[in-house]
């Protein structure tokens, strides 16, 4: 053998590594449990990330035609469950886990159910300031609805107790945890609403981790607490602890005892308050109380009351004064009617139908003289210029003419014979005399001015040849 066929190169190397990993059956079906770090989604789509846990880290790819069926997106930190083969990555001689499938592990799931839920109550309006109900000043009924037992219980019935004795508390033992307990919660805001006199709801349960607190997490959970007609006020966990309950509630206490402590006043501090208004009315009291006093030692020292009877003489004397301005105005008054009366009844006389119907008779009879006059003028006038038009006919008409022996011509046709340009020789005339008419025909139609001409040049002929 060759001694240079013994040494290989980096490639060669890495090649035989790869071929003997692909060859192991157990190396190409892994399911591996892990943490996310160093994520990075590359702008092709395809997802670079590092799988770790306390001991050790393996790099993985994630190309894009896998994780497209991803209904999460992946995040630092986030514990998953990946199945995938081990392969080398030979640029860099480096093996990876090339994932084909993935999804959150435990918790992680938890995570994801809760954001989604919240984001989509948040979207539908449920965690909207305008809609939260504000707490009663001095609640005298309070439901508390935990667990029988814990801390919850005996920090808020404690509180309750210390704060505000006079307050009535009931309390709706439920589940906190596990499968039962949304319905059990649900149950019990039921029961509050259904008996109606409560002023307040507190409802939580203590610290503990997201598979403990999961309840409160629930979307029927949360769509309860969003529909209560009673203010309520959430206590879950501890101060860091939140859940899609906090955000449905009315106000949001950080432990149970804070809840306790938002739902109900200081009976001292309250008795305090009412003591300083008390002190505060009895001042007030006491000084309009004094400030009638004066007034009423003021009225007693004046005149009215020193001197009755002489203020009742100058009342009565003020009396008669303004009983004589009275009657003075009130004859004054009538006076002033009557003339205005008798004013008015002059002026409807003037005006009265009988009176104004002589007076437009007198018009009409006046106005029908002067009508007739003007019309027998007009008659004269036009009887006038009658004769004169009747005259001027008389000397224009063809009547009278005929009468002077004159006569009129019409073709056969109707029209008015003017020239001879009109007949010829054969055609029938009407002629109209004065006492009748004469259905003739034409011999013969001779041009009067032709027959001049030729008479002339016959004359002219005559003369040269004599």
């Amino acid at each position: 053998m060759n001694l240079d066929e013994q040494w290989l190169t980096v490639s060669q190397l890495t090649t035989r590594i790869k071929k003997t990993i692909e060859m192991n059956d157990q190396l190409q079906q892994i399911w591996l449990r892990a943490e996310i770090s160093n994520f990075k989604k590359h702008s092709r789509g395809h997802m670079y990330f590092t799988l770790k846990d306390e001991k050790a880290k393996i790099s993985a790819v994630m190309f894009a035609g896998n994780n497209r069926k991803l209904n999460f997106v992946p995040e630092n930190g986030m514990k998953v469950l990946l199945q995938g083969n081990i392969s080398v990555y030979e640029p860099f001689g480096q093996y990876q886990l090339y994932v084909r499938e993935m999804e959150p592990d435990g918790i992680g799931q938890l995570y994801i159910r809760y954001e989604q839920l919240k984001k989509s109550l948040e979207e539908e309006g449920l965690f909207a300031e305008e809609r939260k109900k504000p707490l009663p000043a001095v609640p005298k009924e309070i439901a508390v609805i935990t667990s029988l037992t814990g801390a919850a219980v005996k920090d808020i019935m404690t509180t309750l107790k210390r704060r505000f004795p006079p307050a009535r508390v009931t309390l709706f033992p439920v589940l906190v945890q596990g499968r039962e307990a949304p319905a059990s919660i649900v149950h019990a805001m039921d029961q509050a609403e259904e008996m109606g006199i409560f002023d307040v709801i507190l409802f939580g349960r203590g610290g503990g981790s997201i598979e403990e607190l999961w309840a409160f997490n629930e979307e029927i959970t949360a769509r309860k607490i969003a529909a209560l007609s009673t203010p309520a006020v959430s206590a879950v966990g501890h101060e860091t602890d939140f859940t899609i309950a906090d955000f449905t509630a009315d106000v949001r206490a950080a432990t149970p005892t804070a809840a306790a402590e938002l739902a109900v006043p200081v009976l001292s501090d309250l008795l305090s308050g009412l003591s300083q208004l008390k002190s505060r009315l009895v001042r007030a009291v006491q000084a309009d109380t004094n400030q009638k006093r004066e007034h009423l030692k003021r009225l007693n020292r004046s005149y009215a009351f020193r001197y009755p009877s002489h203020l009742l003489q100058q009342k009565e004397q003020e009396l008669d004064r303004m009983l004589e301005r009275m009657n003075k105005s009130l004859e004054n008054h009538g006076k002033n009617k009557q003339e205005s009366l008798q004013s008015l009844t002059k002026r409807l006389h003037r005006r009265h139908p009988n009176q104004l119907l002589e007076k437009e008779t007198e018009r009409l009879a006046s106005l029908q003289a002067r009508a007739d006059k003007a019309a027998g003028r007009v008659v004269q006038d036009k009887h006038g210029q009658f004769k004169h038009v009747l005259q001027k006919l008389r000397i224009l008409s063809p009547l009278d003419i005929m009468e002077r022996g004159y006569h009129v011509a019409y073709t056969e046709t109707g029209s008015l014979l003017t020239s001879i340009s009109q007949l010829e020789s054969g055609d029938d005339i009407t002629v109209y005399l004065r006492d009748g008419q004469i259905e003739a025909g034409v011999k013969q139609v001779t041009d009067t001015k032709l027959k001049d001409k030729m008479d002339k040049n016959n004359g002219e002929g005559g003369r040269r040849h004599e």
